[in-house]
């Protein structure tokens, strides 16, 4: 244990950069899908086949391809972000595309007399869509969203192949000095371990409290 606490300061910086990344990533990846999804289930043709693509892209190409695209393609087209915003870029826009997928799966739950209902009531598409359907389809895949947020947590590990250093990164640069790779990834993973419990213990909180009794 000796090992673990006199690199703890080492720990806790990757750690917090795991975190952020997360936290910032999955703000970025709700916002997107929000955006996606909309756009595949719009009356526009040209908006559903732009979110068709999206979702085909982003989930047939690797992450680890994304993320090296992103922070060692993008500067030689003259967009250059710091290393970390490059990374919540890269896992947000990726995961993005499966969070749509969850929500679009939501929106086929909701009644179709629902929308009927809201264009009955004068709503044109973005408002009964953002007012009526939206919100029912959040409750139906709080779940799944659930699970896409732990693989998303899960996928910053990757943002280490681009030099950023989060907590794998530090677990290794640990290792290099103190060679001791059976405690310190242990210890690396029973951190992810914990955080993925915190993610699905607040998806079940929210799941039971956002219920819909029929």
């Amino acid at each position: 244990m000796d090992v673990l606490l006199d690199n703890l300061g080492t720990f806790a910086e990757g750690v917090a950069t795991t975190v952020e990344l997360t936290t910032l990533s999955f703000l970025g990846a709700l916002a997107i899908s929000l955006v996606i999804v909309t756009f595949r289930v719009s009356p526009v043709r040209p908006l559903r086949l732009f979110g068709t693509a999206y979702v085909e892209v982003f989930q047939n190409v690797p992450l680890l391809l994304w993320i090296l695209f992103f922070v060692f393609g993008l500067p030689k087209l003259g967009i250059r972000f710091e290393l970390f915003t490059t990374a919540v870029l890269a896992v947000a826009m990726y995961s993005a595309a499966y969070y749509a997928e969850a929500l679009r799966t939501g929106i086929n739950t909701v009644a179709a007399g629902q929308a009927e209902a809201a264009r009955a009531l004068g709503l044109g598409f973005g408002q009964s869509l953002r007012w009526v359907v939206l919100p029912q389809a959040l409750r139906s895949v709080v779940q799944p969203l659930g699970n896409l947020t732990v693989m998303l947590l899960m996928n910053t590990a990757l943002a280490a192949g681009a030099g950023l250093v989060e907590l794998s990164t530090a677990a290794n640069r640990v290792n290099l000095v103190e060679a001791e790779p059976i405690l310190i990834f242990s210890g690396a993973a029973v951190v992810y371990a914990l955080l993925a419990l915190l993610i699905t213990t607040t998806t079940r909180l929210l799941e039971r409290r956002l219920v819909i009794h029929r």
